[in-house]
């Protein structure tokens, strides 16, 4: 809707996002949680790596979220979409870019986790091999012929992955 929104009504792009950060943030209090997403967090944490989040979402309500879900600890860093600049949005590499950038890393030291087409586009052009989240019937093929280099249908297979 952003992108329409910007492409159609340009003036209107940043009122537009604005209200759709304050849905955004509003909905964290019926949203739930990815089912093991919490694990792998933990799992990440134990072994020393660095999470950060990268997201089509507005920042505020990111961060929301994981202040609601008592998860904040567990990542170093929250990118958004960046306010009304909907060209900031994957499949642009720039969040993951702005990522590597603050956590000090680069593509070969990270790995990225997405459950859309757009997300593993956004990880080649930034150089990170992604990792394909197939959580709904289907999403499987469309991963793979975006260059996901895995595809899993459950987070616990990847906190499995990190735990020693």
């Amino acid at each position: 809707m952003l992108r329409l929104t910007s492409d159609a009504r340009p003036e209107l792009t940043e009122s537009t996002d604005a209200e759709l950060a304050a849905l955004e943030t509003e909905a964290v209090r019926v949203a739930r949680p990815t089912l093991g997403g919490e694990s792998v967090l933990r799992a990440a944490a134990r072994s020393g790596r660095l999470v950060s989040v990268v997201s089509n979402n507005a920042g505020a309500a990111i961060t929301a979220y994981l202040a609601e879900h008592g998860l904040s600890d567990y990542v170093a860093g929250v990118f958004g979409r960046a306010p009304g600049d909907p060209s900031s949005m994957k499949p642009n590499p720039r969040l993951l870019l702005e990522a590597m950038e603050a956590a000090g890393t680069g593509p070969e030291h990270s790995i990225f986790i997405g459950d859309a087409a757009r997300d593993v586009e956004a990880g080649k052009a930034a150089g990170i091999q992604t990792i394909g989240y197939a959580n709904m019937p289907g999403k499987d093929v469309k991963l793979a012929a975006a260059g996901a280099v895995v595809i899993v249908d459950s987070m616990e297979l990847i906190e499995d992955t990190l735990t020693p």
